[in-house]
Order: C-alpha cells, then sequence, then structure tokens
C-alpha cells in the first residue's frame, strides 16, 4: 500500500492506492497564499498523519514546482508562495520513517495517465488544466523530467504579452472574472455566451499543443485538471487552432487528443514513483 498525494494550488488530493487502485481518498484546501513554509510543512504533515494506515509503506508526492527528484527538494513552487526551497523527502521522512518520493505533479499525471491509455504508446504527454499549466512525457513507458523535471515547463513559454499558462487555465478565466466551473454549467445549458468563451480558450490550447507537437511529437495528448471536465465545449476550436498552428497534417491524423480530468490518475502516478 502507498501513500499518494497531488498538491495543488488550490486542494490536495491524498490517496491510498493498492497497484493501480485508488481505495481511499481525502481531498482538503491547499496552503493559504500568506501561510509560512513552517506553516505549510506542520498542515500538510498532519493531514498525512491523519490518512496514513499500517502497512502504507511509501508516500509519493507530486508537487507543482521543479523538483530535485533524487533528493526529494521542491523548488519555486507554483502558486505556493513560501516554497522556494522546500527540503520535502528529507523533513517528511524525519517525521514518519517510510520512503518519501517527490516529483513535479505533471509528471506524476503523466506515469498515471500512460497507464490507463496503455504503455505500449511509444509517446505520451499529458497537460493538466487548473489553477496552472503543467505538462507530463512518458516515452517508451518511462517518465521524461530532464535535470530538475523541468521538461515540461512549457506553460511558461512568452505568449500574447504573457505566457501560455495565463491563457491556458484556470487563469484564462479568472482573468475575465468568470470560474470554470460555473461557465461549464452554462455551456451545458445551452448559454452561447459561456461557449463563445470556451471556443475562445480553445483557440489558445491549439497553439499551446503546437508546441507540445513540435517539441515532443506525441501520439498521444492526455488532457487532465478541472478545465478537462469542459473539453467537448473547446475541443472543436482547439483542434482547428492546432491544424492551423502545427503544418505536419500527417502527425495530426494519428494523434489522438482524450480528456482525463479524475483525480485518481494523478494519486496512481504519485504512488508509482519509487
Amino acid at each position: 500500500m502507498t501513500l499518494g498525494i497531488d498538491i495543488g494550488g488550490t486542494t490536495i488530493n491524498l490517496g491510498l492506492v493498492d497497484g493501480a487502485q485508488v481505495v481511499k481518498k481525502l481531498q482538503i484546501p491547499s496552503f493559504p497564499k500568506t501561510a509560512t513554509l513552517d506553516d505549510t510543512l506542520i498542515y500538510l504533515g498532519d493531514q498525512i498523519e491523519r490518512f496514513l494506515v499500517p502497512g502504507v509503506k511509501q508516500i509519493g508526492i507530486g508537487v507543482p514546482s521543479l523538483t530535485d527528484p533524487v533528493k526529494g527538494i521542491v523548488y519555486n513552487a507554483a502558486n505556493i508562495p513560501s516554497w522556494d526551497v522546500v527540503p520535502l523527502k528529507e523533513t517528511l521522512e524525519a517525521r514518519f520513517d517510510i520512503p518519501v518520493f517527490v516529483n513535479n505533479d505533471a509528471n506524476c499525471y503523466a506515469l498515471g495517465a500512460a497507464v490507463k491509455v496503455g504503455k505500449s504508446l511509444p509517446t505520451v504527454v499529458t497537460v493538466t488544466l487548473g489553477t496552472g499549466t503543467g505538462v507530463g512525457i512518458v516515452i517508451d513507458g518511462k517518465l521524461f523530467s530532464g535535470t530538475h523535471c523541468g521538461s515540461g515547463e512549457i506553460g511558461a513559454i512568452p505568449y500574447e504579452g504573457a505566457d501560455y499558462e495565463t491563457f491556458c487555465s484556470k487563469k484564462y478565466f479568472t482573468a475575465r472574472g468568470l470560474d470554470p466551473r460555473s461557465l461549464s454549467k452554462a455551456a451545458a445549458a445551452g448559454d452561447e455566451t459561456a461557449k463563445a468563451h470556451y471556443r475562445d480558450f480553445g483557440r489558445h490550447m491549439g497553439r499551446f499543443l503546437a508546441v507540445v507537437m513540435y517539441a515532443y511529437d506525441a501520439d498521444c495528448i492526455v488532457l487532465g485538471g478541472g478545465i478537462a471536465n469542459a473539453f467537448p465545449y473547446f475541443s472543436e476550436s482547439m483542434w482547428e487552432s492546432l491544424r492551423c498552428s502545427y503544418p505536419y497534417a500527417s502527425a495530426l491524423d494519428l494523434l489522438k487528443i482524450v480528456a482525463m480530468p479524475d483525480e485518481d490518475t494523478a494519486l496512481v502516478g504519485a504512488a508509482s514513483l519509487a
């Protein structure tokens, strides 16, 4: 049994994982923006202590940041202001006396998604659409993360006077005073204004995925995170934009893009970090 943890800017998900199945899970609010580093580590440790059961042999944690997966150090975590340099592995192992493995959250999601879509696919790229935008890459069944787990930080590439993350995450909606969950419900009810917002979001996503294809020439792109629930409302404009932005039509004809927004995917991936 392994405890998988997915830390996000809005929520933290914890799950007891047996093989590829999440047998029990818990969702809690993420750290307050004003919390100190010590406050966040105590809070996280207390939630882990609540959730640990006999038989848990290790903890795997996905964090929205660059990490050193060997030393388990977190650097400059996105949307967690106090997490500049955090010896997360060392801190939690000292408290719980079991092995702790740390990696980028998008990498964890990628590992879990690769299990679901099939590790036989040569190149699977995942894009998590949440508070921020994260990219994870699995090549020939193995995680490709780069030296500092930064190989998927495509969201930081400059775009439209800001960066891709600004237009391809929850930030797109909040900048316009919108809540993506409420907007999705409105689109489902036939609201044309809501649908127009998602079509515009899809156009930005298509350009973003063109960069993904230039970088990784993927066989399959999996979209995760809360915004992926609204995939039917931005899928068409996304594909149109992608075909306009990426010139290799034969590659796009073979490309599969699927939405997989469930929380279990990231937890399974985090649990498989060892």
